[in-house]
C-alpha cells in the first residue's frame, strides 16, 4: 500500500470517529438573535484592580517650599534629593491643590481648603483632621516644627512660620492644650524620641522658612536634608523595614492641577520621593496625583476614613509604586 494511500484511509478514520463521537458544528447564530460572545477562559479575566497599599509602622512627611519638579530636579545644588529620586520612586505627575502656601498643608492633613485665599493666621477650623483618625485607630502622632519657640506655640516668630504648620489651625488640637502641647513640638525635640525609642507612627517635618527652601537657596535646603536623614533613617530602620518616608514640595510656581482640582488655580506640579524598602526601586510613578490622593493612601495604609475631597472619585490612591 502506498504512503498516499495509507494518508487517505488515516483521514477517512478521523473523520468517521468525529462523527461517532456526538460531536457537532457550533450552528450560526440566526439574524432574530443576538450574538452572544464567546466567553473567556479564567486566563483572561480582567486584573483585579484593588488597591493595597501596605500597613507601614511609620509614616514619615518632610515638606518644602515653592519649587516645582523641573527646577528642584534639574538643579545640581539638590544632590541629596535627586539621588533619593533616582535610588527610591518618584512621582512625576503630583499637584499641589492650590495657591498660598497654607491651603496646601491644610488640604494635606483634612481634604480641604476651607476657600483659604491667604497665608491666614487666625483662620481656625473646628472639623476633624487627619491626627484625630489616627488617634482613634490607637496610633501615635507627632508634628515637629523647626524653630517653634514652644510646643503648641501660636503664631509666627523669627524663622519659624505658623502658616507652614496645618495642626495647630484645627481647633479640636489646639483647644485641647494636653493634647496640643504633646504633638505639636519644636524639631529638636525628635532627637529625644530618637534616644527613647518612642517615634510616633505619624511623623510630620517642617523645616524653618530658610531650610525649607522658602528664603533661602535649594544647596541649604539639601544639606538640610541630608543632616536630618543621617539621624532619622537609622531610627526608623532600627524599628524594621515597614516606614515609609515621603520628601515633597508642597505648591510650585504654576498653578497645573488635575484629579478635579480647579484648572486655573490649581498648587503647579512638585516632586514627591517615596522612600521605603517597600516601594520600588529607580521607578518613576506617572499617575497624577494631588494632596489628596496622599491622605487617601495614608487612609489605605492604615484603614482610616477619607476625609473631604480624599473620597472624591477623581482621587486616586497612590498604588504603583508598592513592591
Amino acid at each position: 500500500m502506498s504512503h498516499f494511500q495509507k494518508a487517505y484511509i488515516l483521514i477517512i478514520f478521523l473523520f468517521l470517529t468525529a462523527c461517532g463521537s456526538g460531536a457537532s458544528p457550533t450552528p450560526a447564530p440566526s439574524a432574530d438573535e443576538p450574538f452572544q460572545p464567546i466567553a473567556e477562559s479564567p486566563s483572561a479575566a480582567p486584573l483585579d484592580t484593588a488597591v493595597s497599599v501596605p500597613d507601614f509602622d511609620h509614616i514619615v512627611i518632610i515638606i518644602f517650599e515653592n519649587w516645582g519638579l523641573e527646577e528642584s530636579l534639574s538643579d545640581p545644588l539638590m544632590p541629596t534629593f535627586n539621588r533619593l529620586a533616582s535610588e527610591y520612586t518618584l512621582l512625576t505627575q503630583y499637584y499641589g491643590v492650590k495657591h498660598p502656601s497654607l491651603p496646601n498643608y491644610i488640604a494635606l492633613m483634612s481634604g480641604e481648603t476651607f476657600d483659604i485665599t491667604e497665608n491666614c493666621t487666625d483662620c481656625f477650623f473646628d472639623v476633624t483632621s487627619l491626627p484625630d483618625l489616627i488617634e482613634k485607630s490607637g496610633r501615635t502622632w507627632k508634628t515637629y516644627q523647626e524653630d517653634m519657640p514652644e510646643p503648641c506655640y501660636i503664631g509666627s516668630e523669627d524663622n519659624y512660620e505658623q502658616k507652614h504648620n496645618p495642626f495647630i489651625y484645627f481647633d479640636p488640637i489646639r483647644l485641647d492644650k494636653p493634647r496640643c502641647e504633646k504633638s505639636i513640638v519644636p524639631l529638636v525635640d525628635l532627637q529625644v524620641d530618637i534616644d527613647t525609642r518612642t517615634l510616633p507612627n505619624f511623623i510630620f517635618i517642617t523645616p524653618n522658612i530658610c531650610n525649607d527652601g522658602h528664603d533661602c537657596t535649594l544647596d541649604v535646603s539639601d544639606e538640610w536634608l541630608a543632616r536630618q536623614l543621617d539621624i532619622l533613617v537609622p531610627a526608623l530602620e532600627a524599628d524594621g523595614e515597614n516606614y515609609l518616608l515621603i520628601l515633597m514640595f508642597e505648591e510650585a510656581d504654576g498653578d497645573e492641577g488635575c484629579c478635579g482640582l480647579p484648572e486655573d488655580n490649581a498648587g503647579g506640579r512638585v516632586p514627591v520621593v517615596l522612600i521605603s524598602p517597600l516601594v520600588k526601586n529607580n521607578f518613576q510613578d506617572n499617575t497624577p496625583y494631588s494632596h489628596y490622593s496622599l491622605l487617601r493612601t495614608i487612609a489605605d495604609s492604615w484603614g482610616l476614613a477619607y476625609l473631604g475631597h480624599a473620597a472624591d472619585l477623581e482621587t486616586t490612591t497612590i498604588a504603583a509604586p508598592w513592591k
